[in-house]
């Protein structure tokens, strides 16, 4: 466990103003706005970014292809400079201290630190289908966002992996960057499939390939082709799957947050600023949605750090000046 920013912790190193839960964009960028704004902050980081096997971050204004592991340092350098502390552990619990009272989070490794208030930016892990080899390709030859990757593999030929019926978009999606695409169905029913989604996959040249994948074919490190259970195997040098989004949203459930469905997972009402139900807390990246990309964390982390730091600012005005009189 290290963690600096001295300065800007109490005598006994454990109460803060603010907590930002997760190390990420969304909460090195909350982070740095808390910091520049004077507020005594820590970021609690398990160090398990969603997007740790990618190579690249891409689509990012001025730091397109940059490696995420070299974001994330700098991102961390950064917040250093404005003495915002970091402490390498996970979050484990957290709990109220009282109606209005601080929030005390604990840690894996023991410790317990408290806030006025949090900022929750856990993200989320990614379910990959359980096909042999796909977990060990994921980020290389084996993808899920075209927006992310298709550039880098353009004009290749392309296998889409269905998991639902809803793999049919991300089919007719990643054809704009291939004409060479076949939807392998997998565990999915050819007659699950609308006659709008035929259409469609039929109109962007898509081949529809009914039949359980089985597994890759990976030659010289490089992805080759996807082998059907009847032995038939497609030559395919990408493959696109839709992973399982499994929110890490579990210490703003233990605080009595307000939900709601999506199809991409459950996750916490918030408002345009990612105030959630729970007065004080705030949350932003991949915890509030599947589709926070990079850059969408950093600008929902600078969001919520503002709201918070003019939420605070009032209250305490507030409590200072005289009541006014009627």
């Amino acid at each position: 466990m290290t963690e600096n920013g001295n300065r800007n912790q109490d005598p006994n190193g454990n109460t803060y103003e603010v907590i930002v839960v997760g190390g990420g964009t969304a909460g090195l960028s909350a982070a740095l706005v808390l910091g520049r704004a004077r507020r005594r902050t820590l970021v609690v980081d398990a160090g398990e970014p969603r997007n740790a096997p990618s190579a690249h971050l891409q689509g990012y204004l001025s730091r397109d292809g940059m490696p995420p592991a070299e974001f994330l340092a700098l991102g961390r350098e950064e917040i250093a400079r404005y003495g915002v502390g970091l402490v390498r552990d996970r979050a484990v619990d957290v709990t109220r201290e009282g109606a209005g009272g601080d929030f005390a989070v604990r840690l894996a490794g023991g410790r317990t630190v408290r806030a006025r208030r949090l900022v929750v930016t856990t993200g989320l892990k990614d379910e990959l289908p359980a096909v042999p080899g796909v977990a060990e390709r994921f980020g290389r030859d084996v993808l899920h966002c075209p927006y992310c990757h298709g550039w880098e593999v353009r004009d290749q030929a392309f296998g889409v992996l269905a998991a639902t019926p809803l793999s049919v978009h991300q089919a007719l999606m990643v054809s704009q960057w291939s004409k060479d695409v076949t939807f392998f169905l997998h565990t999915v029913a050819e007659d699950e499939l609308s006659d709008d989604d035929l259409r469609r996959l039929a109109a962007a040249g898509v081949r529809v390939v009914p039949g359980e994948v089985a597994g890759l074919v990976v030659e010289d490190d490089r992805l080759t082709g996807v082998r059907l259970a009847d032995g038939t195997v497609h030559a395919r040098q990408a493959l696109f799957v839709s992973p399982r989004p499994v929110p890490q949203t579990g210490l703003l459930e233990r605080l009595g947050a307000d939900f709601h469905d999506t199809p991409f997972g459950r996750y916490p009402v918030v408002d345009a600023n990612g105030l959630t139900s729970v007065p004080g807390v705030w949350a932003a990246g991949n915890a509030i949605g599947f589709a926070e990309q990079v850059v969408h964390a950093a600008s929902g982390g600078y969001r919520a750090a503002a709201a918070l730091n003019g939420e605070l600012l009032m209250t305490d005005l507030d409590a200072l000046a005289p009541a006014s009189r009627s």
